[in-house]
């Protein structure tokens, strides 16, 4: 007897082949059956009118502390996503030694958003020292949906150099921490990540450690990669300037891991189409010396909630980063100071700004959300527009209806990227194989981003723009990242493979509603979205999401290298 039998779908199995209608029997969490099955099942899903597809696999969230008070990884299954990859951007919570764990806390929520409340009161901190051992946490806890995680550099730096991570590192520590990221590979990392991002700042404003390290220890340890089965890269270089240094940076680490090198993230705008085309020569330049270079790209306009309560993103414009880095009182001071203000205005519109100069277009940033009586009614309404209603300076306005907010105030800048020619030029560039989609950054910057939906959004922008077939964009979204990362026996549909299943509306799949929900430790806040069309995630063939609801059920895999991946080279 078959322990699920889905019937009556269009089969949609992640390779690009047209879909067609089959049966799907399912058997100890693997596919055993596709086509006209009538075997008898425990449980037997109608699909009948919808469409049956792998399950997503995102590769680039930050999921690693959320796990703990959440094992369903929410709201990505909602979207269709069953296999996650946590410890991007150097970013892990693991191996540390127990003195440096307050620090990898604090570090998380300036950089990844995370509230600090969350992180302190929802994870279990002592638990573990090496990188095996958190995975054997995480083994115990059972997620719902497959997790996976890198290796983060700056951990790794913490707990060779404890605070002395401004600097180079000496030989000595170099050897330190190639052990360290080899024994961490071989109890079950997935790879190697790493960060030269100069938005990348600890909680006291100064660059995460690994922003300090020199080439070669960089190399050292893409070295160690090149020995352990099943293992990659992930790298997000100083996008600006995105100059020969990153691009020659990159494709040194795949040549010495022997992998492929993931960077991310590649924004695509028609209004700016050399910029991206620059990015991806860095594919072509790797491709030239033997290596292999692929860029991630979230699969639609990138919008940022900010605050200046956080500071993220904010604090990467030239002379903001000391300002943002304050403690909240002295903060609020700063703002008050008429040359402060100044500073920051200039800093903001300065060349040396560049593209960020777009967060600060402040007469176009929407207020999302205020809190303070004498702010009521701005929500909805453009700094500008209260500016011109105010007659004042449209900083000064910004920075005394922040004051007013105590810092909690919401602002959305104006979306750009959103015009018919720049998807087209997006759904030209998802099947270029220099590019990957994701880039969801699940897990962090919680009160700032949304874009754990991109799966929902790429699939209802592909219907209603007429991008791509739904055989193309599935394949994108499963067998291409899965490929990519060397993933056993996932993003395809076929005999023998685990049953990692979506069952969707064609016409109805799309990103939902979103909202504020206060539904972390220590009541902490965080955007939240569930889908649209979206009826049944199954993950190794038990469903996790029944009718838009979660079952309970906690069937997911801790990925570890060599036993759940195959090596893939840059050839």
């Amino acid at each position: 007897m078959l322990d699920v039998l889905v019937t009556g779908g269009t089969v949609v199995d992640g390779t690009g082949a047209p879909g067609r209608r089959a049966d799907i029997g399912i058997r100890d969490g693997r596919v055993v059956a596709i086509g006209d099955v009538d075997e008898p099942a425990a449980r037997t899903i109608d699909a009948t009118g919808q469409v049956v597809t792998p399950g997503f696999i995102d590769i680039h969230t930050h999921y690693d502390a959320q796990l703990f008070w959440d094992p369903a990884a929410t709201p990505s299954p909602f979207h269709g996503v069953t296999t996650v990859i946590g410890g991007n951007c150097g970013f892990t919570i693991a191996p540390v030694e127990p003195d440096q764990a307050d620090y990898l806390m604090r570090m998380l929520a300036r950089v990844e958003g995370m509230p600090l409340e969350s992180l302190t009161s929802g994870v279990p901190w002592g638990q573990w020292r090496s990188f095996g051992e958190l995975l054997d946490k995480l083994d115990a806890i059972g997620p719902a949906v497959n997790a996976g995680f890198l290796v983060g550099h700056s951990a790794i730096r913490r707990c060779v150099m404890g605070d002395e991570t401004d600097r180079a590192a000496k030989a000595e520590e170099v050897d330190a921490m190639t052990r360290l990221l080899g024994a961490a590979l071989t109890e079950g990392g997935l790879g190697f990540s790493s960060s030269k991002a100069p938005t990348h700042n600890d909680a006291d404003g100064h660059p995460v450690p690994s922003r300090a390290a020199e080439v070669e220890e960089i190399l050292a340890l893409c070295r160690v990669v090149a020995e352990h089965e099943g293992t990659t890269v992930e790298m997000i270089p100083a996008i600006a300037p995105f100059n020969a240094d990153a691009i020659d940076l990159m494709a040194q680490m795949s040549i010495a891991a022997q992998r492929p090198v993931n960077w991310n993230v590649l924004g695509i705008a028609s209004a700016r189409p050399e910029a991206h085309l620059h990015q991806l020569a860095a594919s072509d330049y790797a491709a030239e010396r033997g290596g292999r270079v692929v860029a991630l790209t979230v699969p639609g306009p990138m919008r940022f909630h900010l605050t200046f309560k956080t500071g993220f993103i904010l604090d990467a414009l030239p002379d903001w980063a000391p300002v943002m880095a304050l403690a909240p009182a002295e903060k609020l001071a700063a703002l008050r100071d008429p040359a402060v203000r100044e500073r920051l205005r200039a800093g903001a519109m300065s060349d040396e700004a560049g593209g960020l100069r777009t967060m600060a277009n402040w007469p176009q940033v929407l207020i999302v959300e205020t809190f303070a009586p004498e702010n009521t009614g701005l929500a909805g309404r453009t700094f500008g527009d209260v500016a011109r209603e105010r007659g004042g300076d449209v900083f000064d306005v910004v920075c005394d209806v922040v004051i007013a907010d105590e810092l909690r105030t919401v602002m959305l800048p104006r979306t750009y990227a959103d015009d018919d020619e720049t998807w087209k030029m997006r759904a030209e560039l998802w099947q270029d194989p220099r590019v990957v989609l994701g880039a969801s950054d699940a897990g962090a910057h919680l009160d700032m981003i949304d874009t754990f939906n991109y799966t929902t959004t790429m699939l209802q922008a592909c219907r209603d723009r007429g991008l791509l077939p739904i055989e193309h964009a599935v394949r994108l979204l499963t067998d291409a990242p899965a490929r990519l990362y060397g993933i056993n026996g996932r993003g395809r549909i076929a005999d023998g493979w685990f049953a990692d299943l979506v069952v969707l509306d064609p016409e109805r799949v799309g990103p939902g509603p979103l909202t504020t929900r206060f539904d972390l430790p220590g009541g902490a806040g965080r955007l939240y979205g569930e889908a649209e069309g979206i009826t049944h995630v199954l993950v190794n063939g038990t469903p996790i999401v029944t009718e838009g609801k979660l079952t309970g059920d906690r069937p997911g895999t801790v990925l570890r290298s060599g036993r759940d991946t195959t090596t893939v080279r840059p050839a």
